[in-house]
């Protein structure tokens, strides 16, 4: 596309030679310099007045004014445009030119928005749908190469270790000798010398590097001693090589270089092999392919079972709480990653008395809900100090936190207001289902909610009443709220759009975007859809209909839960670890 050039006259001054054209202006630098009025600004606009002749960019006709705008990218006509002057500013107003941006970045054959269209916050969805489209397309073909490699990688290393335990001279008589030593060590001995996991071969080296069987207690205590001292000095010798080694790869970086890594030397299945593994040097590919556009981080989650809700705190995704089946509810400095605080109160050895199954939060509030019938208040500006409990009666299965109440879904089929600043905090508990209740979402008039019943209800928190309860041929899991739409998952892998306008809840579609099981969390906003799954997938979607896939990223286990906030995306998997997604500065 040829370069925009926009000339504005003074009104005073009339019309005048045009700056751009000239030579100093043609050698000028990036195209949005030239968007920039070359007289001084007045008081009162910079755009040309009715009387005054304009040339350039302005002198267009507005279709092709908007349409040259609508190949800028949305974040400059939002935030650019309008401090350049006043007519190019009533671009990123134009709702039709978002409209056609849309249908270009989506396709003429998807339906967007799914729910309804007034007031739609256009412009936000099409810079969310282009910062999609550039961060996560192709990151799904990335992450399973990069799983690809690595399994390559650890596959070759175990059959470099194979082929070496198979050139180990074998010494005659040595098998009878520590089969019979072994009986005569008893049980523990075997386990000692055999491994209690892997089967582990112990011997004793004698004076002429002749294996001598083991034949008695106090030998056995010597192996123990000699076993200890060996994988220290390997130990120490690792530490020493490894240290050296980057001192070489501090010093080639320094000078420009790239050395090849050797990722074996830290392998702690090398440890007490003697025999130097060959690491194959892999030349540099001829067209290295430009970075991502995100970066993630995978922090070990410190828990010691399962993380079965995670969430962004702050606005910023800076920091991060994990809730785990180990009791727990666990603060992360996402920028440091590191671990800030264990919550708990004094005297407690966890932070809740059974699972912890989810979280939610408002401000410095944050709540947590577990299978010990109880909701747990914690301050965050206050280092997480514990600010009041709240008995639910039976296990919380969902949480939503507003300004003015806090409300519960829980095992017993009922759905709970509670004011969290009050000394008996519980306002309301309705009963509006069948069955326990899944999943809800809530604002400052409604509640939305789903149950095990197959069932989705609506409550007026005004008038205090239920207005409509939808049945469904599956129960949801994960719901997520946002402007006239709710999105949420089921039990059978299929998500569901409806539309929510005064109260009336409208199912709209049933989609299948390939997930085979439970989808256990969900996140939408105007122009980004997220889905995770106990198939072992999360996958980012456009949340047009029929959704678009962007990105799909495989996991070894189950993905329990994750969490969406300024572009930075956390996910919680059986894996025992946190992934942070994040674009690359």
């Amino acid at each position: 596309m040829s370069e925009a050039r926009v000339t504005v006259c003074d009104s005073e001054s009339g019309p005048g030679p045009d700056p751009l054209t000239s030579p100093s202006a043609e050698a000028s630098g990036p195209d949005l310099k030239g968007l920039v009025p070359a007289s001084p600004r007045s008081s009162t606009d910079v755009s040309p007045s009715p009387s005054a002749e304009v040339s350039g960019l302005l002198s267009l006709p507005w279709e092709m004014l908007t349409h040259i705008a609508s190949h800028l990218p949305a974040q400059c006509v939002i935030t650019v445009l309008p401090k350049v002057c006043h007519t190019l500013g009533n671009v990123g107003k134009d709702t039709t030119a978002w409209q056609l941006r849309a249908r270009r970045l989506i396709g003429s054959q998807a339906v967007f928005p799914v729910g309804p269209r007034e007031d739609f916050d256009w412009p936000s969805a099409c810079l969310e749908i282009e910062q999609l489209i550039t961060c996560w397309t192709g990151q799904g073909h990335l992450v399973a190469k990069q799983t690809k490699k690595d399994e390559e990688e650890s596959e070759e290393v175990r059959q470099q270790q194979r082929a070496g335990q198979e050139e180990e001279p074998v010494v005659e008589g040595q098998q009878d000798g520590r089969e019979e030593g072994l009986e005569e060590v008893g049980v523990e001995g075997q386990e000692v010398a055999y491994g209690v996991d892997e089967g582990m071969e112990v011997a004793m080296e004698g004076e002429e590097d002749e294996i001598q069987p083991i034949v008695g207690g106090d030998q056995l205590e010597r192996l123990r001693e000699e076993l200890e001292e060996r994988l220290d000095d390997d130990a120490g010798a690792l530490m020493v090589e490894e240290r050296n080694h980057r001192m070489v790869f501090n010093d080639i970086e320094a000078l420009g270089g790239a050395p090849n890594r050797m990722e074996n030397l830290a392998d702690p299945r090398n440890l007490g092999n003697r025999r130097r593994v060959e690491v194959k040097q892999r030349p540099p590919p001829r067209n290295p392919s430009p970075p991502p556009a995100l970066e993630c981080t995978t922090l070990p989650t410190c828990h010691i079972a399962q993380v079965n809700s995670v969430l962004l705190l702050g606005g910023e995704g800076a920091v991060c709480a994990t809730g785990s089946r180990d009791m727990n509810v666990k603060l992360w400095d996402l920028k440091a990653g590191s671990l800030l605080h264990t919550l708990g109160a004094r005297g407690e050895f966890s932070t809740h008395r059974g699972w912890v199954w989810c979280l939610a939060s408002q401000g410095p509030l944050l709540a947590s809900g577990g299978f010990d019938s109880t909701v747990r208040l914690w301050d965050l500006q206050a280092g997480g100090a514990a600010t009041g409990l709240i008995k639910t009666g039976a296990a919380v299965l969902c949480l939503s936190c507003q300004t003015d109440v806090l409300v519960a879904g829980t095992f017993d089929k009922r759905v709970s207001m509670y004011d969290t600043r009050a000394a008996e905090p519980l306002v309301k508990s309705v009963r509006l289902h069948g069955n326990a209740v899944m999943c809800l979402a809530a604002d400052d008039k409604y509640i939305i909610s789903g149950s095990k019943d197959c069932t989705v209800a609506v409550y007026d928190r005004r008038a205090c009443k239920g207005l409509k309860k939808i049945r469904l041929s599956s129960y949801l899991l994960s719901m997520s709220y946002s402007g006239c739409e709710v999105w949420a998952g089921d039990n059978r892998g299929m998500l569901h759009s409806f539309s929510m306008q005064a109260g009336t809840l409208k199912p709209l579609s049933q989609f299948d975007v390939g997930h085979t099981a439970l989808v256990t969390g969900i996140h939408k906003s105007a122009g980004s859809l997220y889905t995770c799954s106990s198939d072992c997938t999360v996958k980012v979607h456009i949340p047009c209909a029929p959704p678009r896939t962007v990105c799909i990223m495989p996991h070894q286990m189950g993905v329990n839960g994750l969490s969406v906030e300024a572009g930075v995306l956390a996910v919680a998997s059986g894996e025992d670890c946190l992934e942070i997604w994040r674009p690359r500065n």
